[in-house]
């Protein structure tokens, strides 16, 4: 299995009471998947998401990608970890307005100090693969949100991650905004393998995966 929780808890403390947001979570996810995450609100859906991604760590269990366990890794490490395995995509797409579409995109690979020549090309590249190849030189307030989400997806893709979890990634779009999104990341899933975890609500989107996980109260649902 490509990730694996194994008995996942994660709890915070509220004037000084113990909030349970997950309790026990086990699954396992095969490479070149594509799962959604399912369920009401407040069951812990983008609380696990942020777990698998290494954004937070759990309170017990295990999350393991391969043979790696993220809990044996540093935060330098688990930070290096994310970058060079890990692609994430949000509702609101997070682009930085001072910069363009190019720039992006190219972000993710510059903080690996990689050569900014052979990025820029990379970029342009992933751009046209997502259908902006017109729009590379503009930045986000010049973008509809549906352009700015495709952006967001190139930039997920720039450090070729074998997992991209992402986050109601078209519940900030409007319907028609929204299913061209959802065509792209099956086809990105399709064509090159990537294994996506994704959090949403729309059960239409949710069906059209290879299978859905429900979290209910905290803890995978068997209903």
């Amino acid at each position: 299995m490509l990730i694996q929780m194994d008995h996942v808890y994660k709890h915070f403390m509220q004037y000084r009471t113990q909030i349970d947001v997950l309790r026990g979570v086990c699954m396992q996810i095969a490479s070149a998947e594509m799962v959604a995450i399912v369920g009401p609100s407040g069951a812990g859906k983008s609380t696990l998401l942020h777990l698998m991604g290494g954004l937070e760590r759990p309170s017990g269990g295990i999350i393991r990608y391969g043979d790696v366990d993220l809990q044996q890794l540093s935060d330098s490490h688990l930070a290096d970890f994310r970058n060079q395995h890990l692609g994430f995509v949000f509702q609101f797409h997070h682009l930085l307005p001072e910069f363009t579409a190019l720039e992006n995109t190219m972000m993710p690979a510059l903080i690996q100090r990689r050569p900014k020549r052979e990025v820029q090309h990379e970029a342009q590249q992933l751009l046209v693969s997502v259908g902006l190849g017109d729009r590379v030189h503009h930045r986000p307030g010049e973008l509809s949100g549906g352009e700015q989400q495709r952006v967001a997806v190139a930039r997920a893709l720039m450090n070729k991650p074998e997992v991209i979890l992402a986050d109601e990634p078209t519940g900030n779009l409007d319907q028609a905004t929204g299913q061209s999104i959802q065509k792209l990341l099956r086809q990105l899933n399709e064509e090159r393998g990537l294994t996506f975890v994704i959090v949403t609500h729309d059960r239409e989107f949710a069906a059209q995966m290879d299978r859905a996980i429900s979290l209910v109260d905290g803890t995978v649902s068997t209903a």
